[in-house]
């Protein structure tokens, strides 16, 4: 069997998974007559002829369309143009599509000559206007197989879709029993798909595939060599990849879920979403650029589990989402709470009246704010909650449809909540084990007051109560809250965590409602193995006699004492640093172009003081050309000086300049537990060489 007839065959597949209707089984007319409503048709078919290269459109389903829903509109506009009127209206919608991108006018539609055309319509709210139902049901999906997108016609691409006859994905398959994988694929839209050709230029479509069997990638953009593919499978057992099936393909979802008539309309009016970014070049000079945002497997799965379950059960449920770091889940969140502002139930009803964002991260939360109020399609519709309870308790009495807020108001939240059982009421908890704010939670006193590294170190690594702490203490307080659905998200959930908010198995334990693992992230490549290179250091030491008798003690007790003793020692925080910045110079300083950065994570902030003074002193004796800065909350006092140090007076009026090689090294203090500073170490670390001390 040729190649050819080897990827024919997943083609085939593909096509007659999509295609419920033939060309001649009636018009989109038909879903707008006074006909009870019809639900979506699927795809038809389409010849590669039926294609205009030049306007990059089928045309006969762009009229088609038009007429059927909006036959006055273009009786209107035809009286305007006369003869002419078919081919300025399709020359107007290429030009628009190509000025703002399909999305843009797939949402917004076109204008021209005082005539408003819409080019798809999406699912309305409710089913409370019949009108709009039928609309929604009249859009036409087209799959074209072997389309020829070139004005010389020798080249084309596996499988085009379309809806009303505007592009918005593209597939390339290969099957490996003819040895090419998703791997090749990806390299032929790298190589052999030119962006300078109109099907293919950025926001002519929303997405380009990359699938075999077994995997599929996708990008937004295509890019030359510079293409950057995310993979779009739905995990294999906590792993990369997707799980094995008997029968059929294991990417068989992709057609079947993903590109379904009903889900794409969802994708296009309530995930994908495109934007524009500032960014700096390597001179620093800020620049803007477009950016198309298309949401990952678990993000698509995980917000249309919830909205469903949502809008079966309504208000009064718990959903964990365990989604890892690198998951995306400031995005997962903005989605979920966007759909569930406009949820209905089956009678039609609203099933929640405001949305609730909770963040316990008090530097990302400007993030969170910035990120939903970015899919804010709306306006008026997302209110931050950034100065007074009182501003909060006003947005909540006054039925604001989506309110962001952080930790330190909950339990205005929780009180106002309970004090108004006639509302109903989404809260969506980010971070939920996590308490990185507690450095402002814990005693103080006692950590700045400390004495000697020892007593400093046992009092950075008490657990402090977390956010999922009080808000256990709350609903235990108040009782499960009948008119409030909780939707925590969660990195790292302790056992309490999926006690409280996970779903209960059969055998009776806990599990999350949506699962991210780490190891999939990292197979995934979102974030990196920081264990992966780990090598430790043996260190030998001896101590002198200071005594002259030979007092008993337990063992283990007098080891730990003694290795804590000369863990803690000057000597030793010196050679230590000594390790740390040569191994860094002889193996790291050189790497993307003498940018490369370390990190040394400490025990707590009298660690890193005395770290950060121990690196200044060392590079300055070995004329190193690099500096460090030094991070940590408040001030601190070293007992042996009587100094106070912060962040500022350490760190001097350092700025990163990107030209220059300074700033290559970073002293952050984490506590024994998991923190936002050690968990950007993920993220970070691709420029960094890191050791914890």
């Amino acid at each position: 069997m040729t190649t050819e007839v080897r990827e024919r065959k997943l083609e085939e597949a593909i096509e007659a998974a999509l295609v419920t209707e033939t060309e001649s089984s009636g018009t989109a007319a038909e879903q707008t007559t006074d006909t009870p409503v019809r639900s979506l048709r699927g795809y038809r078919k389409r010849l590669s002829s039926a294609y205009d290269v030049d306007l990059c459109l089928i045309t006969g389903d762009v009229m088609d369309f038009i007429n059927a829903t909006q036959p006055k509109t273009w009786q209107q506009f035809r009286e305007h143009h006369g003869n002419d009127s078919r081919e300025k209206l399709l020359k107007r919608i290429s030009r628009e599509v190509e000025k703002r991108g399909v999305l843009d006018v797939l949402r917004g539609g076109i204008k021209d000559s005082g005539c408003h055309f819409d080019l798809a319509y999406f699912q309305p709210a409710s089913g409370l206007n019949p009108e709009t139902q039928k609309l929604h049901a009249a859009n036409m999906f087209s799959v074209v197989r072997q389309l020829y997108y070139s004005k010389d016609g020798e080249h084309s691409i596996d499988l085009v879709l379309f809806l009303n006859g505007l592009p918005i994905f593209t597939a390339e398959l290969k099957n490996p029993l003819n040895g090419q994988n998703v791997v090749d694929a990806i390299r032929q839209y790298k190589n052999d798909r030119s962006p300078k050709e109109p099907l293919f230029g950025f926001r002519r479509c929303i997405a380009h595939f990359a699938v075999d069997p077994d995997l599929v990638y996708m990008t937004t953009r295509l890019d030359g060599a510079a293409t950057e593919f995310l993979p779009f499978n739905q995990g294999n057992y906590g792993g990369a990849g997707n799980p094995p099936t008997r029968e059929g393909y294991a990417t068989a979802y992709l057609w079947k879920e993903i590109w379904k008539p009903d889900s794409v309309l969802n994708l296009i009016s309530r995930f994908v979403h495109q934007f524009e970014e500032e960014e700096k070049d390597s001179s620093g000079r800020k620049r803007k650029k477009q950016k198309l945002i298309f949401p990952r497997y678990h993000q698509l799965d995980c917000v249309w589990r919830m909205i469903a379950h949502a809008r079966e059960h309504g208000p009064g449920e718990h959903y964990l989402i365990q989604h890892s770091a690198g998951s995306g889940k400031s995005n997962s969140i903005a989605w979920l709470a966007h759909q569930l502002a406009t949820l209905h139930d089956a009678e039609d009803r609203r099933v929640f009246d405001s949305i609730v964002i909770v963040t316990d991260r008090k530097v990302l939360d400007r993030q969170l704010q910035m990120t939903v109020r970015q899919f804010e399609q709306t306006l008026g519709v997302v209110e931050n909650i950034d100065k007074t309870g009182a501003q909060l308790k006003e947005a909540l009495e006054g039925g604001k449809t989506i309110i962001v807020s952080t930790l330190q108001k909950y339990p205005v939240i929780a009180g106002e909540i309970g004090a108004l059982p006639g509302k109903r009421f989404a809260l969506i908890v980010d971070e939920a084990h996590s308490s990185q704010s507690g450095e402002t939670t814990k005693d103080l006193k006692k950590v700045l007051s400390a004495g000697t590294l020892e007593e400093a170190a046992k009092e950075e690594s008490k657990e402090e109560p977390t956010l999922e702490d009080k808000i256990a203490e709350e609903m235990k307080a108040r009782g499960r809250l009948k008119n409030v659905s909780t939707f925590a998200f969660t990195a790292t959930p302790k056992p309490k965590t999926l006690e409280l908010f996970g779903t209960k198995r059969p055998d009776g334990k806990f599990e999350p409602f949506s699962l991210y693992s780490m190891r999939q992230a990292i197979e995934e490549k979102f974030i990196l193995d920081v264990l992966q290179n780990y090598t430790t250091h043996k260190v030998f030491w001896k101590l002198l006699k200071k005594i002259k008798d030979d007092p008993e003690y337990d063992r283990d007790k007098a080891n730990y004492l003694l290795r804590q003793f000369v863990d803690l020692h000057e000597h030793s925080i010196r050679e230590k640093v000594r390790i740390m910045i040569e191994h860094f110079a002889a193996n790291s300083a050189y790497r993307i172009d003498g940018k490369a950065k370390a990190m040394i994570v400490t025990r707590s902030r009298l660690h890193a003081v005395r770290y950060k003074l121990a690196v200044d002193s060392y590079l300055a004796e070995k004329a190193h050309p690099w500096k460090a800065l030094v991070a940590f909350s408040g001030a601190v006092r070293d007992p042996d000086t009587g100094t106070d140090h912060t962040e500022a007076n350490m760190n001097g009026s350092a700025k990163v300049r990107p030209q220059r090689r300074s700033l290559s090294l970073s002293i952050a203090f984490s506590s024994s537990r998991r923190s936002s500073k050690l968990d950007s170490i993920s993220h970070c670390c691709t420029r960094c060489t890191w050791t914890r001390s």
